[in-house]
Order: structure tokens, then C-alpha cells, then sequence
């Protein structure tokens, strides 16, 4: 009987129990009844079996009602060549029809369908098509192939059930039902004649009840029982009785398994609950609810349930054909001077999309050939730890060989004896972590995403945030794939797609924060005009000259040289009786620093000349000095030339005599001309005093604009220094983000250094336990490492390693050893000798190959086998068949004289006889 193996975690077993077969008597007395619509599809139920299949086939049907309104398919390992009986012994097993498939055959239900030999099967809305086999004689995945059809036509409704075989065809299969929400049910390995395929569907986490062959009829027939009651109680049911009961699901998840499922699609998780309702026969949300809570095991089977973890290598070959063909060689034509590429496989599974881009990276290198040198590092990260483990091993079934053409399956892995295992240049260049996508930091700088098939399952406005991310995470010019279901949704403004129907994007430069951070000078009012101050500074002596030139041309009272803000930059003359510092803080402000009087002028005068650009003057301005008054005439012109002071300001005080005093009593017609003048006077500084509310009007006006903008640039300055600290949030994470990685390379490289010391252990042991002296040389034939036998014959310290052969004392006499390496690397055929040592004992010395895992030579082994006994076996042989042949030849000697002797003695017998007879006859 096949030993018992242990059952994957996420498997229902059901026990050939008395309660049992009561539970599947029951499900009998109320099986589904075949629809009444005759339009309606029928549900199939995919069998795979192959070696003792047979009998687990009869066990599976027996139980089988004919009116069960189900249609079995059933697909065999079968020879092409061999006209079977299956037909008629399995009709002898069931009440329904038996026939073997012909091509286009309309599946019905209570009929049971065979495939023929030397077919592949294909369904297409509930119609069967026999294919010509594709694959040779011996590669053929005949169960893998059909339920991989039946998985995309039934969907959800998909059933697959997996009876005693060898081999693991029908795993990949599985895998593809599992992905639509079907169904899985697996014999029993323990009852099943050969267990591989068993063994395999459940080793890979896909059987969801695993019961012997005469028992899962009845499960499923439960299955399909709950399943309508549980639709018809969902779709019946107010939406806020099936979103609380939902919540608490997910609530309970979250406390048990610690991780949060409300940003995925609700009807993805509500098919899930109702897939694990069916299996424990549980009609109502809220009974799975206290079923949950009071089952902590459930919690983690849920859990797996709820995580997609479907995937196979090159899944849509032509997407992976537009990436080796278009958008490798444009990431390696970027880089003119080599780089290491960066790649994420997001929700990687079990590694085989990670894999399968280091094969396509490796393919494209050798086939463009750069001369640059060119690396690519791969994260490959999962929800789900226990994925991320077996994509660790890199060890994959040999049903892989259907989706991995042969040369890349003799290129990239290396065959066990019942799997698939990557070659060691594959498996360094990816890391495995397990990471949640959503709550943990992303990956960064890097030049390619994969992210397929797992955004269809999230909530929009997650698979928006998402799309930030992949976006912020990728290089200028990064290339995002998605699965061909998926896209960028609502954020076309990061992605351009690639021409063509794969769902490839390209990262896009765009927003403000993806530039570095400009502060404008505005900011900076108080130091107006850094620049134009700093090049003053700078050329002191020039300005001087320049101004007092200027002055001197057209002035020679006092003067200041302002920017157009009023600020002083340089004083001319005597300006104390019209300047003076103002109390408080030190400021050089000229309109500040004007006296009383001047201060309304000059800021009139000062407004007007700015915004006009052009020359104001003011005449009889009376300004108070320190115990006295002065009128000045004061001049403000814009300077546009020099090309050095341009935008600044001149301003000029110039003094004037004050108005004559009055004197002697004046005549009627001198006082008519005076009050004339002094309404002339008036008038004028009426209209002065106008246009200096108007100038106060148009500076308030000026200063309402001024202050708005000011207000907006301090909101421009709130959003800039909010997008700077999202970007130091950012750095905080990429640096976390980078801290990950690194602790996940470290823990990478502390397990590989755990399993290499493992292996040395090993390997020492193994090599101290067959007591054989053994010294591995490397190319140069120099001293890789030795076991402790070894130096009983060459005289070997720890230190020796590295030190070439022909250095080394030897204890037997072989000068020969040097030229039969050399040999041996040459030919790759091994020598062997028979060798005397000093001390009188004899060695069989055989040199060998050293090959490494990727076959290739790196030396050579030279083994000392001590066969002293064997030899003084040979000698004492020798030595005893010599004494024997000399005793051999000492008897024959002796035995030739005894008998001439008793010849001798019988003639004189006869001789005296004769005598005596002629004797007588004489007488």
C-alpha cells in the first residue's frame, strides 16, 4: 500500500467514517435535480486519472445516481496505439451512458464521456473537440489541457477531480480552476494504487476535499446542494445584512491573521465565503460568522483562499514577446554605459513570472549582445509566505514542459528526479520576500514593474493609490506590465501605453512634484534685488564714478541712488537735512528716512515716477530740519542707461530760497495780485493735495494687489513646503524601503550561507564516513580542499590549500599523477592505477572530472582507495598456486619412476616366466 503523506493545510479530508457514508446517503436522498431548461448549461465534472485509474474510476462511479444531472469527462493517460475496453468496463460500474468522445460532441447531462487514444480534449461552450496531440509521445499533458479548457469555459462552476496516476499532470490544470473559484476534489493518496497525482495536487495546495474515490461523489453532490441556497440567500437578502455579516469576516481576518481584505472587490470575497460555506454545508453568513470565531484554523483556510496564487511560466507568450523584442532592448539602449537594471514582480505567487523575466532578460542579452555589461536584480514579493518559500527552492513539477518550450527548459533548469529545478545563474538573480503591496514601502529606482492579475481584484480607489506608487517607484522611462484585464484606470497621465493589445506602460514625467523645489526671489522682499545689490557691491569703484559723472552732469546738490523699492544704495552730498534715521529697527528705506514735510512729497513723487517711468518733479516742498525749515525742489527719475543702474532711482534735493516775507501795507491792486497769487497758490496745492490722494488712493489700491499676491505666493509657499515634506516622507520611506531590502538580501544570504554550511557538513561527513582518501584540484591543479586520509599519503597541513600539486611530497610513487590530471581534464575520462607506497601498501588511484551543478569542468578529483588486503589476498594466491603446481609437478615426477619401476618389475616377471615356460617346454 502507498505510504500516507501529509495533507496540505488548506484541504478538507474527509475519513471513510459511519457518519460519513450516513452524510452521503443523505446528500443522495436530496441530489440536484437535472434543470428543466434544456438551454441551461450542464455541469461537468473533469476527471483526471492514469495509472490505477481504473479502479478508482469504478469506486467513483458506483456510487453515482444515472438521473444525477451531472456530465463526467473523463481523460486518461492512454496509448495511441491501443484499442482498450474501457468503454465496456466502465459501463458495467454505472447506470449512465458510457461512450468515448467523437469530435464536437454536445456534453449532456447523466452521460459519462471517454477520451480516445492519441487525442488532446478542448471544450468550448459545453461542446467537446478532439485536437491532434501537439506535444511528442511522452511529453503529453493530456489532464492538465482539459481542465485548463473546462476552467475557462465553466468558470466558477468548474469542478476537478483527480484519481490514482503517476506522474503530477493535472496539478497545472487544477491550479487554473482554482483561479476561476472552482472546485477541487482528490482521492485519497492512501487508497489510490499510485499516488503521484494525488500526492501532487495536494503537495501543491490546490485540493479543496480529499476523500477516497467511493466518497467524493457525495461531497460533491453537497457542494452543488448549498451552493443554490447560498445564491438565492445572497441575491435575496438586503445589501446591509450582507455587508455587515461581510465586516465581520473581514474584522475577524484581520484580528486573526493581521491582515485587512476590505479594499478587495466585495464580490470576489463573497464568492469566496460562499465556496467555504459550501464545504462545511453552512446556508447563512452569519452561522459562517460563529463558525469563524469559534474555529481559528478556518481563519487561516479563508485566508488562503482569499489570495490568488495562480500563476505558470510565460503566461500570455505574447506579452512576454513584445517585452523581448521592444521594451528590453529600449531599458538596455538607455544605458549606453551598462548599468544594473532593477525589476519588481508584484504579487509574485510561487516565482514563476520572476523567473521567467530573468529568462527573457538572459535571452535578450544574448541575443542583442551588448558590449556594456549589463545585470538585472529582481524583488519578487507575496501576501502569502508559504508561496514565497516554494518559489525559494525554485523547484517547479515536470508538468511545467507544457508551457516552457524545450530549449529554454534545457537552458534554465536542471531535471530531478520527479521536478524541475532553476539553474543556480536564474535563481541569484531574484530575491523572494513575502510584502503586502498596500501597507508596507514600496521598492524604488527601479526600471520595471510586473503586477498581473492582482488589480483586478482591489477596490478602484486602491488600484489608484497603486498606481502613484508604481509611478513614483519607476525610473524615468520605467516600464509597468500589466495582466491583459487590467489598466492604468484613472491615471493616464503617468503611463503611456505601448503600442500594441499587451497591457505595457510607460512611466511619464509629470506634476510639479517630480521637479526639484524653485523658491522664487519673491519671497525675499526685505533683500530686494539680491543681485543687483551684490554686482554693486562687487563694482563699487565703477558706481562711483558713474554716479558722481552722472551728478555732475546734470546736478550738484545732494542725491541718493535708491532701488525702486526706495531702498538706499548709495549718498551723494550732504542729504542730513532731508534724511534722518528712523527709530526702531535700522532701516535704509527713503521714504522711512524722510523728514516731516518731505515724506508726503517724496512718496507722492516716488509712487508716480515708478509707474509712469519717467521724471517727477516737486518744487517748494517745505521740510523741517533740526530747529528750522528749508524748501527744496526734489527730482525722482527712473534710470533706464547706464545698463548698470538700470531699475534703479535717482533722487535729488535740490534747496530753493523761501517765498518773500510780506512788508509795507500794499495797494488795492497789489492786493488783488497778491490774494491772485495766493489763489493761485492754493489752487495749486489743492490740485497737489488731489493728486496725492489720488496717489494714496492708487499706493492703497497698489498695496490691496500687492498683499493678494502676497497671499497667494504664501499659499504657493504652503504647498511648496507641504510638497517638500511629503518628498522627506518620501526619502523616509524609500530609505525604509531600503532598509528592507537590505534585511531581505541579508536574510536571503544568511539562508544560502545556512544552507552552505549544511551542505560542507554534509558533504565532510559523507566524505569521513567512506573512509577514502579524496583531494580535489582546480583548474590550475592546484590544491582545492582534502580529506584527513589524504595526508597520510601527501604531506598536507590546512594551509596547503592553494598551493599546486607538483609542490607537494608524495608517499607513493606515481610521477605519472601531473601528465594523467592533465589528461583527464582534456579527455573528461577518468584514469585509474594501481600504485606501491612507501611503506609497502598499495592505493588504487583514480582521477576524475570535477563538474559543477551547471556542468561544466573545474578540475579534477583524485581518489586513493587503500587496497593492501586486496593485494595480500593476490600475493598468498600467487604463492599458493606455485606451491601447488610445484607439488603438482613433484607427484608427476614420482609417479612416472613408480611406474617404470613396476613396468620394470612386470617385464622381469615375465622375462622369469618365460624362463621357466621354456624351460618346462625344453625338458
Amino acid at each position: 500500500m502507498p505510504p500516507k503523506i501529509k495533507t496540505a493545510p488548506e484541504t478538507v479530508v474527509v475519513k471513510p467514517t459511519v457518519a460519513a457514508k450516513k452524510s452521503q446517503a443523505r446528500a443522495k436522498s436530496t441530489r440536484a435535480k437535472p434543470a428543466a431548461d434544456a438551454t441551461l448549461p450542464v455541469t461537468i465534472v473533469g476527471i483526471g486519472a492514469s495509472a490505477g485509474g481504473l479502479e478508482a474510476l469504478e469506486q467513483f462511479l458506483s456510487p453515482v445516481p444515472p438521473d444525477c444531472g451531472l456530465a463526467f469527462v473523463i481523460v486518461q493517460h492512454l496509448d495511441p496505439t491501443y484499442k482498450g475496453a474501457m468503454v465496456e468496463l466502465l459501463q458495467r460500474s454505472t447506470r449512465m451512458p458510457v461512450a468515448e468522445i467523437k469530435d464536437r460532441t454536445k456534453v449532456k447531462a447523466n452521460h459519462v464521456y471517454l477520451i480516445p487514444p492519441n487525442c488532446d480534449l478542448s471544450v468550448l461552450h459545453g461542446v467537446l473537440h478532439l485536437l491532434e496531440p501537439a506535444a511528442p509521445r511522452g511529453l503529453r499533458l493530456p489532464i492538465d489541457s482539459f481542465l485548463r479548457a473546462l476552467a475557462a469555459d465553466s468558470q466558477a462552476q468548474s469542478i476537478g477531480v483527480i484519481l490514482s496516476g503517476m506522474g503530477s499532470d493535472g496539478t497545472l490544470g487544477l491550479r487554473a480552476i482554482k483561479e476561476k473559484a472552482g472546485m477541487v476534489f482528490v482521492q485519497t493518496p492512501a487508497t489510490a494504487k499510485f499516488d503521484g497525482m494525488p500526492c501532487s495536487a495536494i503537495d501543491a495546495g490546490l485540493a479543496d476535499v480529499v476523500a477516497p474515490a467511493d466518497q467524493l461523489f457525495g461531497n460533491i453532490l453537497a457542494y452543488l446542494h448549498n451552493e443554490p441556497l447560498l445564491n438565492s440567500q445572497f441575491n435575496r437578502k438586503g445589501a446591509d445584512i450582507n455587508q455587515s455579516g461581510l465586516e465581520k469576516v473581514l474584522l475577524l481576518l484581520r484580528t486573526q491573521i493581521g491582515h485587512d481584505f476590505s479594499f478587495y472587490k466585495k464580490s470576489t470575497i463573497y464568492r469566496r465565503i460562499e465556496r467555504r460555506m459550501s464545504l462545511h454545508q453552512l446556508t447563512k453568513i452569519a452561522d459562517y460568522v460563529r463558525y469563524l470565531r469559534s474555529n481559528p484554523q478556518e481563519a487561516e483556510l479563508l485566508f488562503k483562499e482569499l489570495l490568488i496564487g495562480v500563476t505558470n511560466f510565460f503566461r500570455d507568450p505574447n506579452m512576454w514577446q513584445k517585452i523581448m523584442s521592444d521594451a528590453m532592448p529600449a531599458l538596455l539602449a538607455a544605458r549606453p554605459l551598462g548599468a544594473a537594471l532593477r525589476a519588481w514582480s508584484a504579487g509574485c505567487s510561487t516565482g514563476e513570472e520572476a523567473y521567467s523575466l530573468a529568462m527573457v532578460f538572459r535571452e535578450t542579452i544574448e541575443e542583442i549582445k551588448p558590449i556594456q555589461h549589463f545585470t538585472l536584480q529582481i524583488f519578487a514579493t507575496d501576501l502569502d509566505p508559504d508561496a514565497i518559500e516554494k518559489a525559494r527552492t525554485g523547484t517547479y513539477p515536470l508538468t511545467i514542459a507544457s508551457d516552457i518550450p524545450e530549449a529554454r527548459l534545457r537552458r534554465f533548469f536542471i531535471q530531478e528526479e520527479l521536478s524541475w529545478r532553476v539553474t543556480k545563474e536564474l535563481r541569484e538573480m531574484v530575491i523572494f520576500a513575502p510584502q503586502n503591496l498596500v501597507m508596507d514601502p514600496p521598492f524604488t529606482k527601479l526600471d520595471v514593474i510586473f503586477c498581473r492579475n492582482l488589480l483586478i481584484y482591489l477596490e478602484p480607489e486602491l488600484q489608484k493609490k497603486l498606481m502613484l506608487l508604481f509611478h513614483y517607484s519607476l525610473n524615468p522611462g520605467g516600464i509597468l506590465v500589466l495582466g491583459s484585464s487590467e489598466t492604468v484606470g484613472q491615471t493616464t497621465d503617468l503611463f503611456t501605453e505601448l503600442p500594441g493589445k499587451q497591457r505595457i506602460y510607460q512611466r511619464k514625467e509629470v506634476g510639479i512634484n517630480m521637479l526639484p523645489i524653485e523658491f522664487p526671489t519673491s519671497f525675499m522682499r526685505n533683500n530686494t534685488h539680491p543681485g543687483v545689490v551684490t554686482s554693486a557691491i562687487r563694482s563699487s569703484v565703477s558706481l562711483h564714478s558713474l554716479f558722481d559723472a552722472l551728478v555732475l552732469q546734470r546736478f550738484a546738490p545732494g542725491a541718493v541712488l535708491t532701488t525702486d523699492k526706495g531702498d538706499i544704495i548709495y549718498f551723494s552730498g550732504k542729504t542730513g537735512r532731508y534724511l534722518e534715521p528712523a527709530s526702531g529697527k535700522a532701516n535704509l528705506n527713503v521714504l522711512a528716512m524722510a523728514r516731516q514735510g518731505l515724506d508726503v512729497a517724496l512718496n507722492a513723487s516716488f509712487g508716480r515716477a515708478i509707474r509712469l517711468v519717467s521724471e517727477i518733479k516737486t518744487e517748494n516742498v517745505k521740510v523741517g530740519t533740526n530747529g528750522g525749515t528749508v524748501y527744496l525742489d526734489v527730482t525722482v527719475q527712473p534710470l533706464l542707461e547706464p545698463a548698470m543702474l538700470h531699475g534703479m532711482v535717482l533722487i535729488v534735493f535740490n534747496e530753493v530760497a523761501p517765498p518773500a516775507p510780506p512788508g509795507k501795507p500794499l495797494s488795492k491792486t497789489e492786493r488783488a495780485t497778491a490774494q491772485g497769487a495766493r489763489v493761485i497758490n492754493l489752487m495749486e496745492q489743492l490740485q497737489r493735495a488731489r493728486e496725492e490722494l489720488q496717489t494714496k488712493g492708487e499706493e492703497m489700491q497698489t498695496s490691496q494687489e500687492e498683499l493678494k499676491s502676497i497671499n497667494e505666493e504664501l499659499q504657493s509657499t504652503n504647498e511648496e513646503i507641504q510638497s517638500t515634506n511629503e518628498e522627506l516622507t518620501t526619502s523616509r520611506e524609500e530609505m525604509q524601503s531600503m532598509n528592507e531590502e537590505l534585511q531581505t538580501v541579508n536574510h536571503e544570504l544568511q539562508a544560502k550561507v545556512s544552507e552552505l554550511t549544511e551542505s560542507g557538513d554534509d558533504m565532510k561527513n559523507l566524505l569521513d564516513s567512506t573512509n577514502i582518501a579524496t583531494l580535489f584540484l582546480d583548474d590550475d591543479l592546484k590544491v582545492r580542499r582534502f580529506t584527513s586520509r589524504v595526508t597520510q599519503i601527501i604531506k598536507l597541513i590546512p594551509g596547503d590549500a592553494g598551493r599546486p600539486i607538483t609542490d607537494l611530497s608524495c608517499s607513493i610513487d606515481y610521477p605519472q599523477l601531473v601528465q594523467d590530471a592533465i589528461e583527464v581534464q582534456r579527455t573528461l575520462i577518468f584514469h585509474e592505477r594501481q600504485m606501491q607506497a612507501n611503506d609497502g601498501r598499495w592505493y588504487a588511484v583514480r582521477v576524475m572530472p570535477y563538474r559543477k551543478q551547471d556542468k561544466r569542468i573545474d578540475g579534477v578529483v583524485i581518489t586513493f582507495i587503500d587496497i593492501s588486503a586486496t593485494k595480500r589476498l593476490e600475493i598468498d594466491s600467487s604463492m599458493a598456486l606455485a606451491v601447488q603446481l610445484a607439488t603438482h609437478k613433484l607427484l608427476e615426477s614420482s609417479l612416472t619412476e613408480r611406474t617404470a619401476e613396476v613396468a620394470q618389475y612386470k617385464l622381469a616377471a615375465k622375462v622369469s616366466k618365460v624362463s621357466k615356460v621354456s624351460s618346462k617346454v625344453a625338458k
